[in-house]
């Protein structure tokens, strides 16, 4: 790896990533829209702020247990905006193809990805289709922009996160990446463990239906848990102390990444949130997830503090601690 080419590690979600994007993406078009670099941009409407999200989706194999690249297309999307403080409206899906592609299995992936639209109540209203040569594609590639309608009073005016304050996720960890990491590895799979993708809008809107307005939102897709933590610390400017016994985790994550040697706090979720609420605020928020099929798992896995700032501490089960970097190379291309 050198300064002078772009690697697979450029795409982790990881610390290349998040050079590479501060370093020429933001160097390039800073304005103050795409400065605070959140899921969406949000953007003053006559009608009331709108959120703005785009993304790619080019993973490999293009269907797994739980998902294909067409609901991963639209539940990804509708994630991002729910995340920002939006609920989900519109969506512009293209798609490029590459010659030779199995007609069936194209159709399936659209039916799919028509059925995620209608379960998360958003519409695919425009699009665009390319096919280029064989063997200059990997079967389809879809891109994505979605559009939805902020809600009133978040992102909140009051303040942002701070130390006391609470760090909680909806669920089991890493799921979707196992399975991913899986189906490459050849692992077999003898258990019932399927990527968690779907919407999380729900999971959102529960939160603001129980008062627990979130001071931090973010679902933990590419780069896991642990790229999602590091960037709460940095824009709460202080330490992210998690507790490993209180993080939710199948037995079966756990297990493929222990005979593949990968720290399951990096895989990529797809059907998962984190939040951070006031103390006094957290045991509602949970509550209201853990009535949801989607929330059963949640927890709270630790809090932020004055100290450290801009670290983040993982707590062992062995009353040891490590400092929890993101991921520096690629550890599973591809995965979204």
């Amino acid at each position: 790896m050198t300064d002078n080419v772009i690697t697979l590690g450029h795409g982790s979600g990881g610390l290349l990533t998040h050079e590479l994007v501060r370093d020429l993406f933001v160097r390039a078009f800073s304005n103050p829209l795409l400065d605070p670099l959140d899921d969406g941009a949000i953007l003053p409407s006559p009608g009331g702020p709108l959120a703005l999200t785009t993304d790619a989706f080019v993973v490999s194999p293009l269907e797994f247990l739980g998902g294909d690249i067409g609901s991963l297309a639209i539940n990804g999307t509708v994630n991002d905006l729910a995340v920002s403080g939006a609920r989900p409206q519109h969506i512009a899906l293209a798609a490029i193809l590459e010659e030779g592609l199995d007609r069936a299995l194209l159709e399936r992936v659209v039916l799919s990805a028509a059925e995620a639209a209608r379960g998360a109540g958003v519409l695919v209203v425009t699009g665009d289709t390319k096919v280029v040569e064989r063997g200059k594609g990997d079967g389809v590639y879809l891109t994505t922009t979605g559009v939805g309608a902020m809600r009133p009073g978040f992102p909140r005016s009051d303040r942002g996160p701070g130390p006391g304050d609470v760090v909680l996720v909806s669920g089991p960890v890493g799921d979707h990446g196992a399975v991913i990491l899986a189906a490459r590895s050849g692992v077999e799979l003898q258990t019932t463990l399927a990527s968690d993708c779907g919407p999380v809008t729900d999971l959102v809107e529960a939160l603001f239906e129980a008062d627990a307005v979130p001071l931090f939102l973010r679902d933990p897709t590419r780069g896991g848990l642990a790229t999602l933590l590091c960037d709460l610390a940095e824009a709460g400017g202080c330490e992210v102390a998690v507790s490993e016994a209180d993080l939710p985790l199948r037995t079966e994550t756990s297990a493929i990444c222990d005979i593949v040697g990968v720290d399951p706090l990096h895989l990529a979720c797809e059907g998962c949130v984190v939040a951070v609420v006031e103390a006094d605020r957290a045991n509602q928020a949970l509550d209201a997830w853990r009535v949801l099929e989607s929330g059963a798992g949640a927890q709270a896995i630790g809090e932020l503090r004055s100290a450290g700032r801009g670290r983040v501490v993982l707590h062992t089960r062995y009353g040891g601690a490590r400092t929890l970097l993101r991921p520096t190379a690629e550890l599973l291309p591809r995965i979204c």
